[in-house]
């Protein structure tokens, strides 16, 4: 009897592999070849699921943004009543590299960021960082604490953006980011 193949699991896998390649070679060489490598596979099999680089990455990017939302869907249901201030802590804290998985997108993530990805995922990563702004903005208004929320929203995502810059560098263990981003949030929240 063949085998049932988990065609997902597989594109995860894939994935996986880029963001590898792109972690230890740089963004510039990711290619459909050495994906394939990383993964274990063959050039045909990675083929088969993806028909060009731009597409891999896309997909990859997708990945990134699926996982973050499943963790920040488990974040918050294990709250009583989230609220606005709840919501955008999860998020932000996704966003610290706090494991081998989130620093290894994270510095992959500042390669699309100062590469200026192209295609596809670059758009996606454009459209992405113009939701999470807005998403971000509407929780601070919603809170009704700080005057300017599009600024407090500026100063919440370059901190942890910088903050995940710190850690990926050396400079910050993940639990000082973590703090100084709490910090943050309180002041664009107010206190707990």
């Amino acid at each position: 009897m063949p085998r049932q193949v988990d065609h997902a699991q597989r594109r995860r896998q894939i994935a996986d592999a880029l963001w590898r390649v792109a972690d230890e070679q740089g963004l510039d060489a990711v290619s459909l070849r050495r994906v394939a490598a990383e993964a274990g596979v063959s050039m045909g099999l990675v083929q088969h699921y993806f028909a060009s680089r731009d597409e891999m990455l896309l997909f990859a990017m997708e990945a990134v943004g699926e996982r973050v939302a499943r963790e920040c869907g488990a974040a918050l249901a294990e709250m009583a009543d989230p609220g606005p201030r709840d919501r955008v802590g999860v998020l932000l804290r996704q966003w610290l590299p706090a494991d081998e998985q989130r620093r290894r997108e994270a510095r992959s993530q500042f390669a699309f960021l100062v590469g200026g990805v192209g295609g596809p995922a670059g758009t996606f990563l454009r459209d992405g960082m113009a939701m999470l702004r807005a998403h971000v903005e509407a929780e601070i208004v919603a809170d009704g604490h700080a005057p300017d929320p599009r600024g407090a929203t500026t100063i919440l995502l370059a901190l942890a953006e910088g903050l995940s810059a710190h850690v990926l560098g050396g400079h910050l263990a993940p639990e000082e980011a973590g703090a100084a981003l709490e910090a943050g949030i309180a002041s664009a929240f107010g206190p707990a």
